[in-house]
């Protein structure tokens, strides 16, 4: 009879041939030394080079590849569906995160937490990833404050309970300490070590950063207003039907009564236009509210194959 898995290991690869070797080795030898059930997941996100034919090589290690290129948000969503174990283990593919660092992190979940973070605290990057790191780190202060110091880091461990009903998707995987933090779940973080990158290029680029903030924004937005749009916009809505409604009264009232003239002016349409936006407003709130109570989940991905390598 097969054991209970206990730890799922998921490492997201996008062209890294020459990092996956190394570091499926690292991982191995320190699961073994855990003494506990485990599996390793590599998930391949639309690789161009050879990573796939490297991964096939290897042994413990089950593979999910990807059709297409989908993001790291969308790999690890991949990984997560498809884990078997209790705890949910994530590292970057590109051998940076140091697999010796896991054993401090579950020894840190064990301490009755849900979620353990690596913070990155000597970072071996580029002073200008660096910089655009801390540009952005002040932005989810500002949106999203999650209370940890490195939230791009993606070396974290987890409680599978964690991830029930959660999709992730876009550059959704720097939110999850918000994620998580916001939806009750107990949270904290450690310094681990980061390693200089040996081989490949960094995937990180400015056109990452927009995505980012984007989604930054998006989460935002759906912390506040996931379970009740129609307040933020049956409040715009109402708000601009009754100053519209004001308008169009005294507009009335000054012809009527005082030989005002409306021809020539914009007023009314003013007026008009503002009640109608606002009605728009109302319906799109609840319309809003019908469709988040329908159950629409949906992968951002598509999964080509599994192969799993005992």
């Amino acid at each position: 009879m097969n054991k209970k898995i206990q730890s799922s290991v998921i490492v997201p690869v996008f062209n890294e041939e020459k990092n996956i070797p190394s570091l499926h080795r690292e991982i191995v030898s320190t699961l073994r030394k855990l003494k506990k059930p485990y599996e390793i997941i590599f998930v391949n996100d639309g690789s161009t080079d050879n990573s796939l034919q490297v991964m096939k090589k290897l042994k413990p290690l089950k593979i999910i590849s990807l059709r297409k290129n989908s993001g790291q948000s969308a790999a690890l969503d991949a990984g997560i569906k498809n884990a078997k174990g209790e705890i949910i283990i994530t590292l970057d593919g590109d051998g940076q995160n140091d697999p010796k660092d896991i054993p401090c992190l579950l020894a840190k979940l064990n301490e009755g937490y849900d979620v353990v973070c690596g913070w990155r605290y000597k970072r071996k990057d580029p002073l200008s990833k660096k910089i655009i790191s801390k540009g952005a780190a002040f932005l989810r202060k500002f949106f999203v404050d999650d209370y940890v110091h490195d939230s791009g880091c993606t070396l974290r461990v987890y409680k599978k309970e964690c991830f029930e009903n959660l999709d992730l998707y876009g550059e959704m995987h720097r939110m999850i300490p918000a994620l998580m933090r916001w939806r009750g779940f107990k949270i904290t973080e450690i310094k681990v070590n980061h390693r200089p990158r040996k081989y490949g290029k960094t995937k990180y680029n400015w056109k990452r950063t927009i995505k980012g903030f984007l989604d930054m924004v998006d989460i935002w937005f759906w912390r506040k207003y996931e379970s009740r749009p129609l307040h933020i916009f049956g409040t715009v809505g109402l708000l601009l039907t009754f100053f519209s409604s004001l308008l169009i009264g005294y507009l009335a009232i000054a012809r009527l009564f005082f030989g005002y003239s409306l021809s020539n002016r914009i007023w009314p349409l003013v007026g008009v236009v503002g009640f109608l936006t606002g009605i728009q407003f109302i319906v799109f709130g609840l319309l809003a509210n019908l469709i988040i109570k329908t159950d629409s989940h949906k992968n951002f991905y598509s999964i080509k194959e599994i192969i799993e390598n005992k």
